[in-house]
């Protein structure tokens, strides 16, 4: 267990936004809170009632910041690990990888969308999530429950300055601790704007949050952001790390998104 500060998202009378890029834009109003963060290796967890998991999984792939590498490889590496843990009858990964580096990296903000998610949220709604899977690539099928999966790596070796926190969903009341707003992709070299609706999340002393310390690049944590049928997604955040050294090395990581479909 450590305490460490969550930032969540303070409530507002607007609609906050946040950009990938240029957070100078951003409307989310942050307002941090000491949270225990529980050491999540040795419990046990499952997709279907905590929301999360960590796996061991052995990638091919040598440089993860190798796109060519990554989609050449990992999509397929991504849609295996998914099938066993989720027991889906079919998964897509519906967007590369997405690499982010903590603030002491040169990397940190030098590519597209890259720096660490500083507030609590869930990255789409339940309304974005259906649009997605209608609009996804599901074969012309139909199905009795889809659900969005995010899968978080981290390739720098441990510890991570900057780790990843999980807030069991169980703990989580979806009618008073979400709240809606605008994720916006402003890509660099002028590509037009583009987003999607998602949840920000209110503080709650109920909330527990989760972590694993000392990642290794053969371990994947893999973690819900919608469910048709369970309905539970879970918040996540970059917290600092109480327990690195001043000198520590720079987190970085890669995340890949999935949707799993089970058909009628």
């Amino acid at each position: 267990m450590v305490r460490a500060n969550i930032n969540y998202a303070a409530r507002t009378d607007f609609r906050q936004r946040y950009y990938a890029n240029d957070h100078s834009r951003d409307t989310v109003v942050v307002e941090g809170h000491p949270m225990d963060i529980a050491d999540a290796r040795g419990v046990a967890t499952t997709l279907d009632a905590e929301g999360f998991v960590l796996a061991p999984h052995v990638s091919a792939v040598t440089d993860f910041a190798d796109k060519a590498q990554v989609a050449a490889l990992h999509g397929a590496e991504i849609i295996s690990l998914l099938l066993e843990h989720s027991g889906a009858d079919a998964v897509f990964c519906t967007s590369p990888g997405i690499l982010r580096f903590g603030e002491k990296s040169q990397l940190a903000g030098a590519l597209d969308n890259s720096m660490p998610a500083r507030f609590a949220h869930i990255d789409i709604t339940a309304g974005t999530a259906a649009g997605f899977a209608q609009n996804g690539p599901h074969e012309g099928r139909s199905w009795r429950r889809f659900a969005h999966y995010n899968v978080w790596r981290s390739f720098s070796g441990a510890p991570q300055d900057v780790p990843l926190a999980v807030c069991d969903a169980r703990s989580v009341n979806g009618e008073t601790d979400y709240m809606i707003a605008d994720a916006l992709f402003d890509p660099p070299g002028g590509a037009p704007e583009w987003g999607f609706e998602s949840w920000l999340v209110a503080h709650n002393p109920a909330h527990r949050w989760h972590w694993y310390p000392e990642m290794s690049r053969d371990e994947a944590l893999i973690f819900k952001t919608s469910d048709s049928q369970y309905g539970n997604c879970i918040p996540h955040v970059a917290f600092d790390n109480p327990l690195v050294p001043e000198d520590c090395h720079p987190r970085a990581s890669i995340e890949m998104r999935a949707i799993a479909y089970w058909w009628e």
